[in-house]
């Protein structure tokens, strides 16, 4: 009995369909959804990324550019404030603490350029307190 059931659990992983989609094209559009603050939709295509590829927002941001900036600095910039805040609550705090390609942490950089004071930074002080 063990035998058969193993053996129907094997056929059937063999007839599933596998994700074949590149998670560069799967996170394609995530540089809009962010700048259009679709909190609903960013967390459709996280769920993806971690259905498909077994990752979180945590192992693919630092790949992840939009104009430039890194996605939480993307949506502070944009006012996506619903947004920001979700990625911020879905990174770990020494992911939020690293530096940047400039050098400079999420803190560092948001409390320049007057962004502390928005929904998002205020999450990410809560975050790393």
């Amino acid at each position: 009995m063990k035998k058969l059931l193993t053996t129907v659990i094997a056929s059937a992983a063999l007839l599933s369909p596998v994700a074949q989609a590149d998670l560069t094209e799967d996170l394609q559009n995530i540089c809009t959804i962010v700048k259009n603050n679709d909190k609903g939709e960013l967390r459709k295509k996280m769920r993806g990324v971690k259905d498909d590829y077994r990752m979180r927002l945590g192992d693919f941001y630092e790949g992840v550019s939009c104009g430039g900036q890194s996605l939480i600095r993307y949506a502070m910039a944009n006012g996506a404030n619903d947004v920001g805040a979700y990625m911020v609550g879905q990174m770990g705090k020494s992911d939020l603490s690293k530096p940047e390609g400039d050098g400079m942490t999420l803190q560092q950089w948001a409390d320049s350029n007057g962004y502390l004071a928005s929904e998002t930074g205020k999450e990410l002080l809560d975050r790393l307190n």
